[in-house]
């Protein structure tokens, strides 16, 4: 579905990105981790179209991404769920949601699309009518994913969702994220400094160093390498 190859990503003469590889296929759930800088919100933003590579190609289902501005890569199935939520703090959950489903896609799965949503973040339908700025840090990341699902995507990016969260809220989210994962078959890349969790349900991830890829594998290989279990795992 995904593949990105040699990616190089420049901000004022810093190597951001330095050659990265990473491949996404359908249906599988990819973890992105690594330390702060490591260049993983870069990859999104490079993914999503808000920041320009000066080299390396990224394919989306054959489709050459550098060839579609960023307003039109969510009606190729792409949705961005950014860092820190961004939600819009002056709109309703309902308005939030239906800003999110403005794909041709999003559009005509709207109905059983809301009941999804509601039935999966029941705290969203309880507040439809709240303004999205007065939700608690952990019901603005459950809007900021539904906002993302209500697009139809083909591919869900979600970055750091725990940033800032309670470790009981953090649990909620990333059960949440199975969930939609393993009962809608939906292909999910996702950014976490958290590493445990990133891997605990994860078909595939990368560790992210200084704008490289310096690990790749399965979940019981990444745990039982011991670069990555002393690093991030604790152990």
């Amino acid at each position: 579905m995904l593949r990105i190859d040699q990616l190089n990503v420049t901000y004022g003469g810093l190597q951001a990105l330095d050659g990265i590889s990473i491949d996404v296929k359908a249906g599988e759930f990819v973890a992105v981790v690594g330390p702060n800088g490591a260049g993983k919100t870069t990859l999104f933003k490079s993914i999503s179209g808000t920041v320009i590579p000066w080299r390396g190609t990224m394919l989306f289902d054959g489709v050459d991404l550098a060839t579609l501005a960023a307003y039109e890569r969510p009606h190729l199935g792409i949705a961005h769920v950014p860092e820190g939520r961004k939600v819009f703090s002056g709109m309703t959950v309902f308005e939030n949601l239906e800003m999110g489903a403005s794909t041709e896609e999003g559009r005509r799965r709207w109905n059983d699309t809301l009941d999804l949503l509601f039935t999966m973040f029941p705290r969203l339908k309880d507040r439809r009518d709240q303004y999205a700025g007065t939700l608690s840090g952990g019901e603005q990341q459950m809007l900021a994913i539904g906002r993302g699902l209500a697009s139809a995507p083909k591919l869900l990016m979600l970055d750091e969702p725990s940033m800032g969260l309670s470790p009981s809220m953090t649990d909620v989210i990333f059960d949440a994220v199975a969930k939609i994962h393993k009962e809608q078959g939906l292909t999910i890349l996702l950014v976490e400094q958290r590493v445990a969790e990133a891997l605990e349900n994860c078909d595939h991830a990368y560790v992210l160093e200084t704008g490289r890829v310096v690990l790749q594998g399965s979940l019981e290989e990444l745990s039982s390498d011991d670069r990555v279990r002393r690093a991030y795992l604790g152990l």
